[in-house]
C-alpha cells in the first residue's frame, strides 16, 4: 500500500488507563493521553474502561467496538514522541499534559 505522504497508525499498545503507544508509519513512537477526548455521544461510553480497551488496528487508525475512531493526523498532533525502549513512556504524557488543554485545543 503506497501511503503518498499520509500519516497512518500501523501499531498499538494499550498501556494503562487511557494511554496509548501508537507507531506511525513514518517510524515514530507516540504516547496518547485519550482521557480528554473521551466526551461526547459516541465517546462517553468509552470512559468504561471495559469498553474503551475493545479496539481494533485498521489499515489508517485504530477503531473500537462503536465504530468511534479517531483521524491519524489527530492522534499525531495530540500525542508525544517517545523512543521504542523507553520504559518510562507515560512520563511523557505528564509533562505534556500541562502543555495542552483539551477544553480548547491551544498549546
Amino acid at each position: 500500500m503506497e501511503d503518498f505522504g499520509i500519516i497512518r497508525v500501523i501499531d498499538v499498545e494499550y498501556l494503562h488507563d487511557y494511554l496509548m503507544k501508537l507507531q506511525f508509519n513514518n517510524g515514530e513512537y507516540r504516547i496518547i493521553d485519550f482521557e480528554p477526548f473521551l466526551h461526547g455521544k459516541f465517546y462517553d461510553e468509552l470512559r468504561e474502561k471495559q469498553n474503551f480497551i475493545r479496539f481494533g488496528l485498521t489499515p489508517w487508525t485504530l477503531e473500537w467496538y462503536n465504530g468511534v475512531d479517531f483521524a491519524p493526523q489527530f492522534l499525531y498532533e495530540h500525542s508525544t514522541t517517545i523512543y521504542e525502549q523507553d520504559s518510562n513512556a507515560s512520563s511523557c504524557v505528564a509533562e505534556n499534559a500541562t502543555k495542552y488543554n483539551a477544553s480548547d485545543g491551544k498549546r
